[in-house]
């Protein structure tokens, strides 16, 4: 969440867009779907199955961030150095 900055981790086994979507399901079905879900423009966020996600929370808006410009991608960024720094630890 970018405005409280709670974070979420999931362990996957692969990046597999099924994987991805079912992690995201329960997910959402745990906190409530938010209203704006950020990619980084990966392969598993373009896949039909995650258009499935669209289906079922209508209101989910999925915004892509600029390929190859990890500053629209800032806060994530952030958390997932944060989250690295803490796995090393």
């Amino acid at each position: 969440d970018h405005l409280s900055k709670f974070v979420t981790l999931r362990a996957l086994k692969t990046k597999t867009a099924a994987e991805v979507t079912y992690n995201l399901i329960d997910v959402f079905c745990s906190f409530r779907a938010p209203s704006i879900l950020q990619s980084d423009n990966g392969r598993k966020f373009v896949n039909r199955i995650i258009d499935e996600l669209k289906y079922m929370w209508p209101q989910l808006k999925i915004v892509h961030g600029k390929p190859r410009h990890s500053q629209s991608q800032g806060s994530v960024e952030r958390a997932n150095r944060d989250v690295q720094d803490i796995l090393r630890a």
